[in-house]
């Protein structure tokens, strides 16, 4: 089964926009809500919520959710891995990390995540912590002065805890 076609429930939806009031100056905090519960936007989700706030269409949910880089319109996995390519780490190596991360997880050029829905990956400007460049962030936890070989271990062990 695709993980795009995860059934969306207009309860837990419906749930998400009481809790911050139905009021269409919280789109951005219920799409933020919406997309930790599902790990993406769904398109029917958006579609729910522009017809269940006042003020707001399915039109204008898509643009924010389009307008703005922290929201994703495709699922990701459960470990999102966040790769550095900022001047410094750049410098540091931060590319022979990135291609290893591909390697290991058998993603093509321009695939964003892993066929089993495990890993999504992705380059960033700039993590804010060029002192320990080469970094590499996954679900919010930095790896500092990553290498190949340390990122190979790391992601290994992550698969062991996901079995």
């Amino acid at each position: 089964m695709n993980a795009k076609s995860s059934v969306v429930s207009t309860e837990k939806l419906d749930e998400i926009i009481q809790s911050f009031d139905s009021k269409k100056s919280n789109l951005i905090a219920i799409l933020q809500k919406v997309q930790e519960t599902y790990r993406y936007l769904p398109e029917e989700a958006m579609i729910y919520i522009g017809s269940k706030v006042e003020g707001l269409s399915p039109a204008t949910v898509l643009g924010v959710a389009t307008f703005y880089a922290q929201f994703s319109l495709e699922p990701k996995g459960k470990f999102e891995i966040k790769v550095c390519d900022g001047t410094a780490c750049h410098v540091r190596g931060s590319m022979p990390v990135l291609n290893a991360i591909r390697a290991k997880l058998n993603l093509q050029e321009g695939q964003l995540t892993c066929d089993n829905g495990l890993f999504s990956l992705e380059t960033v400007s700039c993590l804010g912590a060029c002192g320990l460049a080469p970094v590499v962030v996954i679900n919010d936890k930095v790896y500092p002065q990553m290498t190949s070989d340390a990122i190979t271990i790391v992601l290994d062990t992550l698969m062991k805890e996901a079995e």
